[in-house]
């Protein structure tokens, strides 16, 4: 057993993801997420799929990249 980094249970199913040389354990994707995915710098969400990186800044969608940088209207798209 390990426990969570986040929560810090101990449990019996806890997994590591290793990442960027480091070695994270939870015992969830919800701890896992937390800790771990990056959050939309505009609506401050998680970023659970792609994201969209404008110069080294990151949002979940073209829709918030767009609101946050007038220039992004010209490098991002959302698929209709």
């Amino acid at each position: 057993m390990a426990a969570c980094e986040v929560c810090g249970n101990d449990y019996a199913m806890s997994f590591e993801v290793h990442a960027q040389g480091a070695v994270h354990t939870f015992d969830s994707f919800e701890c896992a997420i937390t800790r771990m995915a990056p959050i939309c710098e505009h609506c401050q969400c998680r970023i659970l799929g792609h994201g969209v990186d404008v110069d080294g800044h990151w949002y979940c969608c073209a829709h918030c990249a767009r609101a946050s940088q007038p220039r992004a209207a010209d490098l991002v798209a959302d698929r209709a």
